[in-house]
């Protein structure tokens, strides 16, 4: 099911995680507490947006790096409905993509609960005090999905390449220590958070 991202708590601090990534290393928040910026991207293996977008975002990290950006991926899918989503099949994908940032596993749903991710991909892009600056798609790109068109949602192909000039025009401006007007800020769309039996909010 399409889902946009709910663009809340802008200024608000990064919610702390532990989580391991598809090494079986602990992640932590403070880990990465030098780096002037920090793009928390949910994603999963499955959704054909996040497929989409993927070779540039990994592109986009390793360019951004030496800048000071520091990008994590988490997939907090409950997996019973797509299997692949599941934490080995997460370690097969981070290896398939050569992933150029950790990428982890948020089994209990809690970290996204946190973060009030709500759809794959869904981007939150820090300061270097760790506030909110930016909650918004990568770029105008999507890939064509397999439903018909929805009364008032925006047409999921766009025959546009996949730039990321909305997260490359944040990052700079973050980097450069600009803010970014909420008003300048397009909802991330995509596939819906698996939420488990019993967990899932009532924006899921």
């Amino acid at each position: 099911m399409l889902r946009f991202s709910r663009q809340l708590d802008y200024g608000q601090p990064a919610p702390d995680f532990a989580l391991p990534d598809t090494d079986g290393r602990i992640r932590t928040l403070a880990e990465f507490a030098g780096k002037k910026a920090l793009l928390v991207a949910f994603i999963c293996n499955h959704c054909p947006v996040v497929l989409h977008m993927l070779p540039s975002l990994c592109d986009f990290a390793r360019e951004y790096a030496p800048k000071g950006l520091q990008v994590i991926a988490i997939s907090s899918n409950w997996p019973d409905e797509f299997p692949e989503d599941d934490y080995p099949h997460m370690q097969a994908f981070a290896k398939e993509w050569d992933l150029p940032f950790p990428y982890l596993y948020d089994e209990s749903q809690d970290v996204a609960l946190a973060y009030n991710a709500i759809c794959t991909p869904d981007f939150f892009l820090y300061d270097g005090d760790r506030n909110l600056s930016y909650a918004g798609q990568y770029c105008p790109s999507r890939p064509k999905l397999p439903h018909p068109p929805l009364p008032g949602v925006p047409p999921m192909r766009t025959d546009l390449p996949v730039t990321g000039e909305d997260m490359r025009r944040a990052v700079d401006a973050v980097l450069a220590g600009r803010s970014i007007p909420v008003e300048d800020q397009t909802p991330s769309s995509g596939c819906s958070m698996k939420w488990q039996p019993g967990k899932d909010p009532w924006w899921g």
